[in-house]
């Protein structure tokens, strides 16, 4: 299991990246005005210069893509309930998130604002957690549907 995680977080490192970059390409097409906004204005103040900015912004959405991604090892891990792995993924994924979006200043850095971003992903993880546990479970119902046939 290890193993795999590493593997898995190295390879989610990219896909971090790729993501992030594809969220700042988007919201430049929606509130650019034309222009590409890479990184927020703060963390180009906090950083000194934008390249500075854009390359601390680049570890940080690659170090979020491998610890999304080496979590995931989390729900192959039959022992445990579902509640289990779904309270030990998301503890890890907050406590990855937050201080990211704490540091890339994609959050205000008011409590309010904190607060808010944090109803904000804990909604989306709700949504996302919902989806993929009515996928696997139409998943498993065909599967056993199918079993029922050849008994």
């Amino acid at each position: 299991m290890k193993k795999e995680a590493i593997r898995r977080g190295m390879s989610g490192f990219p896909l971090g990246v790729f993501i992030g970059y594809t969220i700042t390409i988007i919201l430049s097409l929606f509130w650019g005005e034309g222009y590409y906004w890479a990184v927020v204005p703060a963390l180009v103040e906090q950083c000194g210069n934008e390249i500075n900015a854009v390359i601390l912004q680049f570890i940080l959405s690659g170090v979020l893509g491998s610890v999304c991604a080496a979590s995931s090892v989390i729900w192959e891990n039959d022992n445990w309930s579902i509640l289990k792995q779904t309270v030990i993924h998301f503890v890890i994924i907050s406590f990855t998130m937050l201080p990211i979006a704490y540091f890339a200043h994609w959050m205000d850095h008011t409590f309010i604002a904190i607060v808010k971003y944090f109803c904000i992903f804990i909604a989306i993880y709700i949504a996302i957690w919902a989806v993929e546990y009515s996928v696997w479970k139409h998943k498993i119902n065909q599967i056993n549907d199918k079993i029922k046939k050849y008994k």
